[in-house]
């Protein structure tokens, strides 16, 4: 293992004897061993070190090395477990024990190779497949390592013994037959295939008891004919006719014919043939009856038997129902797992899947947004305005020139109206909002640059561009933010910002690091409406650097609020009645990552009017019965 590893073990000088050799050889006591590693945890957390303990045979975690002594927050058994190396990250490996996974990550691609070997070699050893004095010889993990298994006792023979387990045939078959023969609920059943089984021994000695008799039969005629040649021989040779021995008589045509004894009443080998040949008839006859008898109750039992089969098909199929519809129901929920169905290259999850799980992640955060709603609105938060001709000069910080050319730009070409271009859709309409879109894509990255446009009564341009630029009040009505902070105040009215935006699961997280300009357009004339604009661009800052930890996405975006005034009906002073907004928000967004721009773009067309709702109701709300801002 490598230095990271951080290799331990548990136990002790004393467990160590010396051999004839001179050299320190482990006997017992280690039988651990254990290291720092990346484990994932979930989608929230994602990857977290671990201590992990190689004990046993058994791959257990804890939260580190310091908390052992609260015990193991998993385990696996290495018996059964398939290690496998991750295909396109060279650092991970997956532990698998049926449909339990590990996810693990190590430092470096060498880290995860012994990572791999020494669970393989300890599983080997545990299971005696390889001798420890082979190990010592490799150099596949330290020697340190070697003599940690080595000194387990796995794979000796007794540990085998003492550990392992085996199926007895026999008595598996004993238990098939018990539940066979349980099935059956009649006696008389049981009973006759009993007597089957006395039949099928009788019938096997008699039949023993017959072949015994025909091979003395065969035995006997083979002698017969022997003496016969030997009978035809001494006739041939002039021998003379004698009865002195009662072997050999003349017959009618003058030849020799041996005289042979009769057998005896009980055969060949004191057989009674005749007896066992009835015998062996009624036992056949025996079997043939309980055959009937057995055939004639399983035929009794069929249909009870037959409504049993139905019964469990039919529950088979609503089982299956019931998997397959759980499975459906998995693969619509936002968490599949794992660190391979999340935002990535290779991930493992469809556009399908993705939408899918980002759409429940946003409906859960719409939930929570409404409880809090109510605990927000009661928060009343003191918001100073500073006074108009700040928001009218250029300033002087080293951002000044930039944030004027984009405030320029912004003026001359976000404020053209959409309807002689046709690369811009329509993909919204609820109301006095509007919402277009132009699809643009980037190396396979969404870069839709997004305009809107609404009408909103009661409300200034000045007011509406205060809220949406003021920092202290941000969190108020913008709910996909998790963290935010000020990275640097420029000038009364720029600031440099940084923001992480709440991870919608499976897609990655992503930050930003924007410069935020408010300023108020000058009037060429007395006709043009009162014009306020906020800015919100990507920068760089040494104090903000990007991380491994979420996406940098690049933004520049524009608010430009314009505010219209009815004349009031006779000396009546303007109030909030006289007074309608016109909004223009245009986005050019790069998300940075892999999410599908199908996905993308659905998530757009999903969240965009949901904020310019929610941000001009915040606004109203904060206004109402306050004096006019203009």
């Amino acid at each position: 293992m490598s230095d990271n590893q951080s290799w331990n073990s548990s136990g002790s000088d004393e467990d160590v004897e010396t051999s004839d050799s001179g050299v320190g050889q482990p006997v017992v006591g280690i039988a651990e061993l254990g290291g720092i590693i990346s484990k994932w945890t979930n989608y929230i957390h994602g990857w977290q070190d671990r201590w992990v303990v190689l004990k046993n045979n058994t791959l257990s975690y804890y939260k580190s090395q310091d908390e052992r002594e609260f015990g193991c927050r998993g385990s696996l058994c290495l018996s059964k477990a398939v290690i496998t190396p991750h295909e396109f990250d060279e650092c991970r490996l997956d532990v698998s024990v049926n449909d339990s996974v590990w996810y693990l990550r190590a430092t470096d691609p060498e880290h995860r190779h012994q990572w791999i070997n020494s669970i393989e070699l300890h599983r080997s050893l545990r299971e005696g497949r390889i001798d420890s004095g082979v190990i010592q010889r490799t150099s596949l993990v330290p020697p340190a390592a070697v003599c940690l298994m080595a000194e387990s006792g796995y794979g000796s023979e007794p540990s085998l013994r003492r550990h392992g387990s085996m199926l007895s045939l026999t008595s598996a078959t004993s238990g098939y037959s018990a539940t066979s023969t349980s099935s059956f609920k009649g006696h008389s059943l049981r009973e006759k295939l009993a007597e089957m089984e006395t039949f099928r021994d009788i019938l096997c000695r008699q039949v023993d008891t017959l072949q015994k008799y025909f091979d003395g039969c065969s035995d006997a005629v083979s002698k017969d004919e022997l003496q016969r040649d030997k009978v035809v021989e001494d006739d041939e040779d002039d021998f003379p006719n004698t009865r002195s021995d009662g072997e050999f008589i003349h017959n009618n045509n003058g030849s020799k014919e041996k005289l042979f004894r009769s057998l005896s009443p009980k055969g060949i080998n004191g057989i009674d043939f005749k007896g066992e040949a009835i015998t062996f008839k009624a036992t056949t006859a025996g079997i043939l009856s309980t055959l009937s008898h057995c055939i004639d109750l399983m035929v009794k039992r069929e249909d009870s038997w037959q409504k049993r089969l139905d019964k469990e098909t039919e529950k088979r199929r609503r089982i299956e129902e019931g998997y397959h519809s759980a499975l459906s129901e998995l693969k619509k929920k936002s968490h599949f797992g794992g660190p391979d169905y999340e935002e990535g290259p290779n991930s493992l999850i469809n556009e399908d899947e993705f939408f899918d799980a980002v759409e429940a992640a946003l409906d859960r955060q719409d939930k929570m947004e409404e409880q809090s709603h109510t605990e927000k609105s009661r928060i009343q938060r003191s918001s100073p305005v500073p006074p108009g001709d700040v928001y009218s000069t250029i300033g002087s910080h080293r951002f000044a020139d930039k944030v004027e050319e984009m405030v320029q730009n912004h003026m001359t070409y976000s404020l053209q109206d959409m309807g002689g271009d046709a690369n811009w859709q329509l993909v919204v309409e609820e109301g006095e909002m509007k919402v277009y879109r132009r699809e643009v894509e980037e190396n396979g990255i969404v870069l839709d640059p997004l305009k809107a446009t609404h009408s909103v009564k009661g409300v200034t341009g000045h007011e509406l561009c205060h809220y949406f630029w003021d920092t202290n009040v941000r969190n108020d009505w913008e709910t996909t933010i998790e963290n935010f902070n000020v990275v640097e105040m420029l000038s009364d009215n720029a600031v440099i910002v940084y923001q992480t935006h709440k991870r919608v699961w499976p897609a990655s997280q992503r930050d930003v690091l924007y410069l935020s300009a408010m300023r108020k357009i000058l009037a060429n004339n007395e006709n043009d409406p009162d014009t306020w604009l906020v800015c919100n661009f990507s920068v760089d800052h040494d104090n903000a650097q990007p991380t491994n930890r979420c996406v940098r996405a690049k933004i520049n975006i524009a608010m430009i609020c314009q505010t219209l005034v009815s004349p009031p009906e006779g000396d009546r002073e303007i109030s909030r009645d006289n007074l309608t907004c016109k909004i223009t928000y245009v986005a050019n967004v790069n998300p940075g990552g892999w999410a599908p721009a199908s996905v993308l773009r659905a998530v757009a067309k999903r969240e965009y009017p949901k904020f310019l709702k929610r941000f001009t109701s915040y606004v109203q709300e904060k206004t109402a019965g306050k004096p006019i801002l203009f």
